[in-house]
């Protein structure tokens, strides 16, 4: 199995969103896991920003609903702890080859962060053909990625950074986006007011528009759902 071969690629290729989460208290975790799988995803990615974050990855892990990664990975040892916490996937913000080939070895599937045709060259030579782009907005957005998929189509991306439900359809449209990721869904004030109805409706709204995207752009969400 190739590194886009994964479980976790084909639930993003067919979910088409990825909720990035900042999580203060580890309490929060399943009831948002709960509201996330409510509102009709499957993955988690939980950034490495705050005390709390490896114990809710272990919480959610144990709890089975979700499959969770670990983002905001910089260093090898945490890409280690995350998944001995139970973490199934590695997201960093950029292209570290320490970190990739421990993933790598490891059978862990991991989304090295992009934001310039030397990166992505560096991620491929790693082979890794599948990558974070972030910050999106801040580096050129969509029209970015049309530049990039020109030299590199065989590469996919899951612009990070910036997304919205305003600017969903436009980046899901480009037929080299596997997926998006995006803390509008669960955002930080709404987890720490324990809004898990408005959690689960922004998640449901995100993923109604996401299949419509797709659908206006001609094409239909490729792998399988999990769970």
């Amino acid at each position: 199995m190739s590194p886009s071969e994964s479980p976790v690629h084909a639930i993003l290729g067919a979910e088409l969103l990825l909720p990035v989460v900042v999580l203060d208290a580890v309490a929060a975790a399943l009831p948002l896991g709960a509201a996330i799988r409510a509102g009709g995803l499957s993955s988690i990615e939980i950034t490495l920003r705050t005390p709390s974050a490896l114990a809710a990855i272990r919480a959610l892990a144990d709890e089975g609903d979700l499959v969770v990664g670990a983002g905001t990975v910089l260093t090898t040892a945490q890409a280690e702890e995350a998944v001995g916490a139970g973490a199934s996937f590695i997201v960093s913000p950029g292209v570290s080859a320490k970190v990739v080939t421990w993933c790598r070895d490891a059978g862990i599937p991991v989304f090295p962060g992009v934001a310039t045709p030397t990166d992505i060259q560096a991620a491929l030579e790693l082979g890794i053909d599948v990558v974070k782009f972030f910050p999106a907005d801040v580096n050129g957005g969509v029209p970015a990625i049309k530049a990039f998929a020109a030299p590199f189509s065989d590469v996919k991306f899951v612009p990070t950074g910036g997304v919205s439900i305003q600017n969903l359809t436009s980046y899901l449209e480009h037929p080299a986006v596997l997926a998006v990721g995006g803390s509008w869904m669960v955002a930080r004030p709404a987890i720490a007011s324990q809004d898990w109805a408005g959690i689960a409706a922004a998640v449901a709204a995100a993923a109604t528009v996401a299949v419509t995207a797709r659908a206006t752009a001609g094409r239909t969400p490729s792998g399988v759902a999990h769970g």
